[in-house]
């Protein structure tokens, strides 16, 4: 039932599709494409007959030279390549492409043309652009006033007269059809001449291959960048809701029972409030980084407000779990951006045992020297208490975004369950991470 439907419906869409690429607005767009590579040819034109009748004498072309005419047609062509080849031609040549060829707009090349060859290709494109507009735009004038004449021929004998055909039965059937003949033909001729210049435009106006690289750079340079300020955004907000959470449902239990300490309650309302101050401060400095106009990467009044090492004791006092800091070296050294990527691993990582072992004691051990920054974490891993009200479900990416942050400095992690060792040290989970600087990370 389908094949005989597809098969009744098949001889109707052919003439439609036929009449589409005659006559549709796309057929359209591109005749107007040629009758503008005509009218742009028209000063190369001029200026080659003023110049070849100049030298030859042959006189005017505009007065019916029609060696004159071609001749000066032939010598536009080199002038047209020359203009081709600077550099402002592309863009002003994929602009009228874009509009007018039907073809997508990613398919055609950005800015000015550049290299020998994408100007050479540009020239190219002019020259085929403006002698086949010519052409056409040239058939589109003389063409119509033609066809209707011998249309008309048929029932005006001086119409007959001036064409110089006898008025014969069979010369009056075949003018009319002639006259049809030649406009259809025009029409086609069209067609398929728009439908040459949109398939050549990709070739001659695409980017080159040192383009399509460079704009793939650039892509993957804004991918990694989003990925920076999620990572950035993740670890920030991701620990400070953490640290809150617990905070606040340790206050809420501490409120619920009998013997209430309001003292406890006192000191988790400041700490949440120190924590979410400290994040609306980090937050604004990574929003700053998004609304940058260059696109290039942050200056130093962006990255000013970004933490670093030095401030690891306002981390951990607001951490929400007691944390035994070791700092071994001066943090000082360190380089910034360095410093910025190992304070962001040990913030995801405290997030991280907040997260999934709740408030327990946390060993942090940050070791400075021979030119690299060593953390290392250890909490136990105790056993799960049920969640608080509104507690994240399931896990995070903070490891996959430690790993990342460890390996864009050039440096590695280690994570996992921690074996016992003796009853001063249960069983728990490690994390360790090493970021080199200086001559080690070249």
């Amino acid at each position: 039932m389908t094949s005989t439907a597809a098969t009744t419906a098949a001889p109707g869409a052919t003439p439609r599709s036929a009449a589409r690429a005659l006559f549709g607005r796309q057929a359209r767009l591109r005749w107007v494409h040629l009758v503008l590579g005509g009218a742009l040819l028209m000063p190369f034109w001029l200026l080659s007959v003023v110049t070849i009748g100049s030298l030859t004498g042959a006189g005017n072309a505009l007065e019916g030279n029609t060696r004159l005419q071609f001749a000066a047609y032939a010598a536009a062509l080199p002038l047209i390549a020359v203009a081709g080849w600077l550099p402002m031609a592309r863009p002003l040549s994929v602009a009228a492409a874009r509009s007018l060829c039907g073809q997508p707009a990613e398919r055609f090349a950005d800015g000015p043309a550049r290299s020998r060859s994408q100007r050479a290709r540009t020239a190219c494109w002019l020259t085929l652009h403006l002698c086949v507009g010519a052409a056409v735009a040239g058939a589109s004038l003389a063409l119509p006033p033609f066809a209707v004449a011998l249309m008309t021929a048929a029932f005006l004998p001086g119409v007959r007269a001036y064409l110089a055909v006898d008025s014969s039965p069979a010369t009056i059937v075949l003018l009319p059809l002639l006259g049809v003949a030649s406009l259809v033909a025009l029409v086609a001729v069209s067609a398929a001449a728009g439908a040459l210049l949109a398939r050549c435009a990709p070739l001659l106006l695409g980017p080159s291959p040192a383009e399509r690289l460079a704009a793939a750079e650039r892509r993957a340079a804004e991918l990694s960048e989003r990925n920076r300020l999620a990572r950035e955004l993740h670890d920030s907000v991701g620990h400070a809701l953490s640290a809150v959470t617990l905070q606040a449902g340790a206050a809420r239990r501490m409120l619920d029972e009998r013997h209430r300490d309001l003292d406890f309650v006192t000191r988790a309302l400041t700490a949440i409030e120190e924590t979410t101050r400290r994040t609306v401060d980090e937050l604004d400095a990574v929003l700053g980084l998004l609304r940058q106009d260059d696109g290039g990467p942050p200056g130093p009044e962006a990255l000013a407000t970004v933490p670093t090492l030095a401030s690891l004791d306002t981390l951990v006092a607001a951490g929400g779990a007691p944390v035994d800091l070791r700092l071994a070296g001066d943090p000082l050294a360190v380089p910034a951006q360095v410093s910025r990527e190992a304070y962001r691993i040990v913030q995801e990582g405290l997030g991280n045992a907040l997260r999934h072992a709740g408030a327990v004691p946390v060993e942090l051990r940050i070791t400075v020297g021979d030119g690299e920054v060593e953390v290392t974490m250890d909490n136990p891993t105790a056993e799960r208490r049920p969640a608080p009200r509104g507690a994240r479900a399931g896990g995070g990416r903070g490891l996959r975004g430690i790993a990342e942050r460890a390996a864009l400095s050039g440096g590695r992690m280690e994570a996992g369950p921690r074996p016992a060792a003796g009853a001063a040290s249960p069983p728990g989970w490690r994390l360790r991470v090493v970021l080199p600087y200086g001559a080690r990370a070249q």
